[in-house]
């Protein structure tokens, strides 16, 4: 008997999971009062982008994987302490990311 209705995620969902699961356990490694903050943080952001990007933008979507990789990679730092904000602004015609990293 197989299972037809279980749900297979695209290549990119997969990318999008896996990162999220990497900051939060990026965020196991530092302090409790930063591993929360950090896990709002992260949590506040892709729910953002989950309800505010169009699912077909791929470029967009690719551009903040490669940037949430580069935090990431940022994050796993050990002289990093945690992530102080990261806010994405944009508008349909430019698309302005701004993050800050504390260290």
């Amino acid at each position: 008997m197989g299972s037809s209705n279980v749900k297979r995620f695209s290549g990119m969902q997969k990318q999008v999971l896996s990162l999220f699961r990497g900051f939060l356990r990026a965020a196991r490694s530092k302090s409790e009062e930063e591993r929360r903050k950090i896990e709002s943080i992260v949590s506040q952001e892709f729910r953002r982008n989950a309800k505010s990007v169009d699912r077909k933008n791929f470029l967009y979507i690719e551009y903040l994987l490669r940037r949430g990789n580069k935090q990431l990679e940022q994050l796993r730092n050990p002289g990093i302490t945690g992530l102080s904000s990261l806010q994405l602004h944009f508008s349909k015609t430019d698309s302005n990311a701004h993050s800050s990293i504390k260290g």
